[in-house]
């Protein structure tokens, strides 16, 4: 029986590599831009053609390499960082495993320039799937020249699942924020197809913060700073007026590394708790420094994820830390109390048996409704009564509401499915501002308003985009809105999307847009929260085709304008939103997946009684 077990081949081998590294254009800038950080550069540019599918070009001015160096850089496992295993213990760099270049040239073509200070000289090696292609001397500038082309051009499969542009250039964006905010220090920028997206300077830390996310954020950020034995906590955190639903800025980093923390998010939200509303979030920029020998980074392919030796000690200093900051340099209100004119409070004797109750004096023939002169003349005013029954002369009655301003749904007819609403009562019950409660056939159905609303308000919006209609209200006075470049790129995407709903944007440079329109009927919303809102659940979702980003879209919309918990509804407004959620393709859940309505049986309301 002939063997079976073979070692792969180099090229194949540094494929399947490629595949847990190099995942898209993304993580190719990531990787490079890693390696000239940890080169000593001062000033990195990076360039991108269709997202990254065509060219990846990323040029520094750091030490450069030896043309032996340049050579051995794109064989597997060949790296500077560690001579022995202890040194994944002891790491104060970026990339370490040496596989990230090998596994760029694996899957695209690759041409790297470089020359070291000191050298006349420099080298220019280009590689194709592995191979080296040619390798000569050439006159250059002192650090190195990444030019990757054509990614993934001879793995089909990995370049055809590639996401749009848009989407992409938002995950190299999203990247890009990760590695600029660690290096305040170093002057970065970004094209793309020709185009300067960032270009940001050295600066502090607070200052890189602001030209990535705009100035708006300067006002909302306090300076966090704790130094223990244990770590060093430093960065900001916003104050609790800055919370948002969606896209609050996110970010933690420890020894320079950016990663995912669900533990240490958890101490930065109850430290905010009772401060800001629930299901909101406020920004942050946590930065840690842990001895290198207390954290393994080396647990997850992309190294976001980070094992911390004494986590439970890291999240208490962490919370405090926090709370150290609100108390500080949050400014609270106070209560200013009038010394001058405070009542005369007399001190309590309990031997005094003259306390009594203090009386209140009032006019029982004293009518609001009197002219002055009848006041000032002391003769008896008009009957109260009959002063109110005149209030509502003139007033009709009227059973639907208003189609404009304050209106919940149109008033048009919808056909109804006789059979779920048969011996429905026309009475409803509002239980605590939140549920609507009415006799069914089956007993007593138990509908979410808020929810129920916010089905009917997705579906016709789904209908709005799909058809092509929609209504602009004008802003009396614009708004205008300050971006991240990550959120820029996505509101790009879904600019056409977002005309065809009823906005009114445009683009001022420099990620700040105005809101000159907004839907019509969205009157008392905050149309800068509401665009935030939709622009981060787009991010979020990612969505590829127009049904989904149309679905994403809908979604938003549905849930910021929805009948709010708590609203008051008179009966006519409850039979509004039952015919209305009847009318519906789906009646039992909202777009998200939660219940909207919940039956209790009759049979069991007469077994708990019986």
């Amino acid at each position: 029986m002939s063997d079976i077990i073979q070692l792969l081949p180099d090229s194949v081998a540094n494929q399947i590599a490629a595949g847990e590294v190099i995942q898209r254009p993304a993580s190719v800038i990531k990787e490079l831009v890693e390696n000239s950080v940890d080169a000593g550069a001062k000033n990195i540019h990076v360039v991108v053609v269709d997202a990254g599918r065509t060219l990846i070009q990323v040029i520094d001015d750091g030490c450069g390499m030896s043309e032996t160096d340049a050579r051995l850089a794109f064989e597997r496992h060949a790296t500077s960082k560690i001579r022995k295993a202890d040194d994944l213990f002891a790491l104060h760099t970026m990339g370490f495993r040496g596989e990230a270049l090998p596994s760029v040239a694996a899957v695209a073509q690759v041409e790297l320039t470089t020359r070291m200070q000191g050298e006349d000289i420099g080298t220019r090696l280009a590689l194709q799937g592995s191979r080296v292609v040619s390798q000569e001397p050439v006159a250059c500038p002192v650090g190195c020249n990444f030019r990757v082309e054509n990614l993934f051009f001879n793995v089909p499969a990995r370049r055809k699942f590639l996401k749009s542009n848009a989407t992409e250039l938002g995950n190299i964006m999203t990247a890009f924020e990760r590695i600029v905010l660690v290096y305040p220090d170093i002057a970065f920028s970004l094209h793309s197809n020709g185009q300067e997206l960032l270009n940001l300077r050295a600066a502090s830390l607070r200052q890189r913060i602001v030209d990535v996310f705009g100035k708006k954020l300067n006002h909302d950020l306090l300076p966090l700073e704790v130094d223990t034995v244990m770590c060093r906590i430093t960065g900001f955190v916003g104050k609790p007026e800055s919370a948002r639903k969606k896209g609050a800025h996110n970010f933690f980093f420890v020894n320079g590394r950016y990663m995912r923390h669900a533990y240490f998010h958890k101490a930065v939200v109850n430290a905010f708790e009772r401060l800001v509303p629930q299901g909101m979030m406020v920004p942050y920029f946590v930065y840690f420094e842990v001895a290198p020998s207390d954290i393994d980074v080396n647990i997850h392919p992309t190294k976001t994820e980070i094992k911390f030796e004494n986590e439970q000690s890291i999240w208490q200093i962490l919370s405090a830390a926090v709370k150290d900051a609100i108390g500080k340099f949050c400014d609270v209100p106070t209560i200013d109390f009038d010394t001058e004119g405070r009542p005369d409070i007399p001190l309590f004797d309990p031997q005094c048996d003259s306390i009594s109750m203090p009386k209140v004096n009032y006019n029982l023939d004293y009518n609001p409704f009197a002219t002055r002169s009848e006041r000032q003349s002391g003769q008896p005013s008009r009957s109260v009564a009959t002063d109110w029954q005149q209030l509502y002369e003139g007033i009709q009655q009227k059973d639907s509401l208003p189609t404009e301003q304050g209106q919940l749904f149109p008033d048009d007819d919808t056909d109804m499915s006789e059979h779920l609403l048969a011996d429905r009562s026309p009475v409803h019950y509002q239980y605590k501002g939140r549920y609507i409660m009415t006799a069914v056939r089956s007993g007593l159905m138990i509908v979410d308003q808020h929810r129920a609303d916010m089905r009917i308000r997705y579906e016709a919006y789904l209908e709005q985009l799909a058809q092509h209609l929609s209504s602009t209200q004008r802003l009396l006075f614009p708004e205008v809105m300050q971006f991240a470049p990550s959120d820029a790129v996505t509101l790009q995407r879904i600019m056409p999307e977002l005309a065809g709903l009823g906005f009114d944007l445009s683009d001022l440079g420099g990620g700040s847009y105005a809101v000159n329109g907004v839907p019509a009927g969205l009157d008392g919303l905050n149309p800068v929260a509401l665009v935030s809102s939709i622009v981060a659940d787009a991010a979020e979702q990612g969505a590829v085709d127009t049904t989904q980003l149309h679905a994403t879209l809908a979604q938003s919309m549905a849930r910021e304008t929805a009948i709010p918990e708590g609203q008051v509804l008179s009966n006519e407004e409850m039979e509004r939103v039952i015919n209305r959620l009847f009318a519906c393709s789906n009646v039992n859940y909202t777009p998200d997946g939660r219940v909207i309505l919940y039956i209790l049986p009759q049979h069991e309301i007469e077994l708990f009684f019986g």
